[in-house]
């Protein structure tokens, strides 16, 4: 059994991690921190988790019950985790951060795209965490920054091509369209209803910040450097992730020899389901759960892979990967309290 908190228990990966936790039969959540509900039971913000969470939320710096912790979930936005990040590890809390602040081993590279880091030393202690990639790491991790979920969406599919070799690193492009839920709970004018509902648009084309946190995990499984072409899109629906990937194939790859990569080296990891050869997954197959599922089509026509792979954003893109890599790094089985079945329809 493990002591948990969760910092910045509000937003919307927060409430899944509160929400996991309830279930969780290994973690005993015992602190929760909320700036805006401060003072507030758990229960009266958000009356879904009556009697399952029987907390008040505190604010993090007057928060009683953080001492008591073994470890903790920080979900709090970028450039706010890396002030808070530090100190949990001084007392000897290991933290899976959900933030981008430590997910980069270069400061220059942080600091291009999001602002100045104050805490440059830990990027190098801290594990990326992509579960299935990275897992006899993060085992003994004392900080695991979890992937954004473009990246996961994208890497998960990518990373084993490129370590077989079976693609060509060049001309790579990722279009990614997520569920609302992707822009945070905050209120914000392009997240409104009438902002949203009955249309998609393509945001921050060339520019989005998780351009470059794919680029170095797809670099170092290349052994080289991989630029790509990124662009993400804003959909009517509150939850889930869609990328359809276009890679160019090396030599004389073939739909087997996609398949056979795919299944030997994602053999034994639950949450990646590899769709059987013509078959296109769909969000509504992962809604709710923890999988990635991922499908292909090989073009011999125009010599192409196209990969499409779907992850619900605020479980396998965010809270459910969280609690993966805790579970991980407690010991304990990959998959404990977060095995639940998708949501279908």
């Amino acid at each position: 059994m493990k002591k948990v908190a969760i910092i910045g228990a509000s937003g919307y990966t927060g409430i899944e991690l509160m929400r996991l936790a309830a279930m969780h039969p290994l973690f005993e959540l015992v602190a929760v921190s909320s700036e805006q509900f401060a003072g507030k039971s758990v229960a009266e913000a958000f009356p879904f988790l009556a009697g399952r969470v029987n907390l008040s939320f505190q604010a993090l710096a007057q928060h009683t019950e953080l001492e008591r912790a073994d470890c903790a979930f920080v979900a709090l936005p970028h450039r706010k985790a890396m002030e808070v990040v530090p100190g949990l590890l001084e007392k000897g809390i290991r933290v899976v951060d959900l933030s981008a602040d430590f997910r980069f081993r270069a400061t220059a590279v942080y600091e291009q795209w999001y602002k100045p880091h104050t805490a440059p030393g830990l990027l190098t202690q801290a594990v990326y965490g992509l579960s299935e990639v990275y897992r006899e790491k993060i085992r003994s991790a004392a900080l695991v920054a979890n992937p954004g979920c473009y990246p996961t969406a994208a890497l998960l599919p990518l990373i084993p091509l490129l370590i077989s070799g079976l693609v060509s690193i060049d001309g790579i492009v990722i279009d990614a369209k997520s569920g609302v839920s992707g822009a945070g709970r905050g209120a914000v004018l392009t997240s409104l209803f009438a902002e949203v509902n009955e249309g998609i648009k393509a945001y921050k084309a060339g520019t989005h910040q998780h351009t470059p946190e794919m680029e170095q995990e797809l670099s170092l499984a290349a052994g080289k450097p991989v630029v790509i072409n990124f662009t993400p899109h804003l959909i009517p629906m509150n939850r889930g992730i869609l990328a359809t990937i276009y890679a160019t194939l090396h030599g004389k790859t073939k739909q087997d020899d996609v398949l056979k990569c795919y299944r030997s080296f994602y053999s034994g990891k639950g949450f990646v389901r590899i769709c059987s050869p013509g078959t296109i997954p769909s969000t509504h197959q992962v809604r709710g759960s923890n999988y990635c599922d991922i499908g292909f089509v090989v073009d011999a026509r125009t010599n192409r892979l196209i990969i499409i792979s779907v992850l619900d954003n605020l479980l396998k893109g965010g809270a459910g990967q969280a609690v993966q890599n805790m579970n991980i790094m407690a010991g304990f089985a990959e998959n404990a309290g977060i095995n639940q079945l998708p949501l279908f329809p």
